[in-house]
């Protein structure tokens, strides 16, 4: 029977690393809330998104924002006298590679899905990043994650899946079938990378060595680079957006998605980095589609009792992957 935990049962260590030692729970209940808040804010700044995504090419767009957000965490580090000087060159690395394969990578698959499947379904998407995470963080860091704990992730991704896979008379009427599976790819490698990249991060910053912010700076930095590389070996022009008669309104929503969306969510995503198990952070992370339904409501999509149904299962099951439930 299912029963609402008491608050010694909520403060009960969530997960047990490979040398059987408890870690705070207060500390990855503050990183889950940390998780929480980046996944409202990354909802609101995808429904901006979806608009600039179909006037800048996925990959240009990733190292526009990405270098606004750059230079605005670097600063943010500087100002509060963190030394970058400390930073062992073995967690650089990691990070770095972190940055490619979850920022350049992953973040440009998922504009590319934004584009063909928008932002609602491509937010659902990510739900396949939290099992994704949680398994690699098993082989690789050995972050073992209590059975209510690994329930709560398959509850959250199938109440999350059960939506995703919904098809609306407007999908049917403004996609093709051919667009629709290209962009549910893309969703599925965003996921990966996404997974992939945090398992790194988290490797990275398990010493205590580099900040949350310094860790968010390196990696993006090695993103916005890495994709920019990519545009030139593509030889992709750059800047023909420029020419629309738009475009003052689509550098607006550019500094506020760079401002919300990459500089404050990914320094809360590293923040809920350091504190919970990747697998538990990963699953919160995702939880977009969740606060995108009453968005989109307002938007004035109409919402059928099946997306609605989801996200009320996608809430239970992160109720017991924060031990809410037992």
């Amino acid at each position: 029977m299912l029963v609402m935990s008491n608050e010694s049962d909520i403060l009960a260590p969530l997960f047990i690393d490979e040398n059987g030692s408890n870690h705070s729970s207060m500390s990855a209940l503050i990183g889950g809330g940390y998780a929480i808040l980046a996944a409202i804010l990354w909802t609101f700044s995808s429904f901006m998104l979806e608009t600039i995504a179909k006037a800048i090419p996925p990959k240009e767009l990733n190292v526009i924002k990405g270098a606004i957000a750059t230079l605005l965490l670097t600063a943010t580090s500087l100002l509060l006298g963190e030394d970058f000087r400390n930073i062992p060159w073995s967690d650089i690395f990691v990070l770095c590679l972190s940055g490619i394969i979850g920022i350049s990578l992953g973040d440009t698959a998922y504009y590319a899905g934004l584009k063909d499947i928008g932002s609602r379904r491509a937010l659902l998407l990510f739900a396949l990043a939290p099992p994704m995470t949680a398994l690699i963080a098993w082989i690789f860091l050995g972050e073992e994650l209590s059975w209510t704990a690994w329930l709560g992730i398959f509850i959250t991704v199938g109440g999350v899946g059960w939506v995703v896979t919904e098809r609306t008379p407007q999908d049917t009427e403004e996609r093709d079938t051919k667009t629709s599976h290209r962009g549910i790819l893309m969703g599925v490698l965003a996921s990966l990378g996404q997974a992939v990249g945090l398992v790194l991060s988290r490797s990275a910053m398990s010493e205590g060595v580099i900040t949350p912010l310094q860790s968010a700076a390196v990696r993006l930095s090695a993103g916005v680079l890495f994709t920019l590389i990519w545009v030139g070996a593509s030889r992709q022009g750059l800047g023909r957006w420029q020419n629309s008669t738009d475009r003052k309104n689509i550098w607006k929503l550019l500094g506020l998605t760079a401002f919300i969306g990459t500089y404050i969510c990914l320094w809360l995503q590293q923040l809920a980095v350091k504190s919970a198990p990747a697998g538990i952070t990963q699953t919160l992370l995702s939880t977009s589609p969740i606060f995108i339904l009453p968005m989109a409501a307002m938007r004035g999509e109409k919402l059928s009792w099946r997306a609605v149904l989801g996200a009320v299962i996608s809430i239970f099951g992160i109720m017991l992957v924060f031990g809410l439930i037992h």
